[in-house]
């Protein structure tokens, strides 16, 4: 079964907005784009897709990195039963897996605390709530590459800084490199990117709900 086919069941289910197909893909492969363009020949050893939904940006990733292991995370049971059906027709069940847990609550089990080096989120939050739910996932030096509004007023080198939604002093607290990510925009995309250090701090994330019910910033 083609990627294609995949995404055009998942919008069928409701699971990402209505329109043209192309256009929902389109957006997710220039955000894959910039993701690979951010952590340039290295490739990440594991990926997870925090919020997976419908499989954007996750399948497109998966697709684009063949021979990278993964993780589809999402809380609702309908969404996972579909990446797991969908995985396993496009031939990736040995590589990629799915999982059904709130983000919380999974990134305090060791079999995902720590251990991916990239984490990247579409439309999963706000940015408080989308860097505490992250940050339990990330390896040290493992960054997190967020979707952005496309909103922010490149450099001539194409990135700047976007303090206003990504607060400095909350995202040392969490163990993020200050004082804000790099946000960088092409054609179809904008995202944020924040790189973690030291691996993620005892304290977070929160237990499940609180990052959204009170979030740092």
């Amino acid at each position: 079964m083609l990627l294609d086919e995949v995404l055009r069941q998942a919008q069928d289910l409701g699971f990402f907005g209505p329109g043209d197909m192309r256009r929902h893909r389109q957006h997710s492969e220039a955000f894959v784009a910039l993701v690979l363009r951010a952590l340039g020949p290295e490739h990440p050893e594991r990926f997870l897709d925090l919020g997976s939904g419908g499989g954007l940006p996750g399948l497109v990733l998966a697709e684009a990195l063949p021979d990278t292991p993964g993780t589809l995370l999402d809380s609702q049971h309908r969404r996972t039963g579909f990446l797991e059906r969908a995985v396993a027709d496009l031939g990736w069940g040995d590589r990629i897996g799915v999982v059904n847990a709130r983000a919380e609550d999974a990134a305090r089990d060791p079999a995902h605390r720590a251990r991916y080096s990239l984490v990247v989120a579409r439309s999963f939050g706000a940015p408080a709530v989308t860097a505490e739910c992250a940050v339990g996932f990330l390896e040290p030096g493992g960054r997190l590459i967020v979707s952005e509004p496309p909103t922010t007023e490149p450099t001539r080198a194409g990135a700047s800084t976007r303090p206003g939604r990504w607060d400095p002093a909350g995202l040392t607290q969490l163990g993020f490199d200050p004082p804000a990510p790099a946000v960088t925009r092409a054609p179809g995309a904008t995202i944020a990117t924040l790189t973690l250090p030291a691996g993620p701090l005892d304290r977070w994330p929160r237990r499940s709900g609180i990052p959204s019910k009170r979030p740092l910033w």
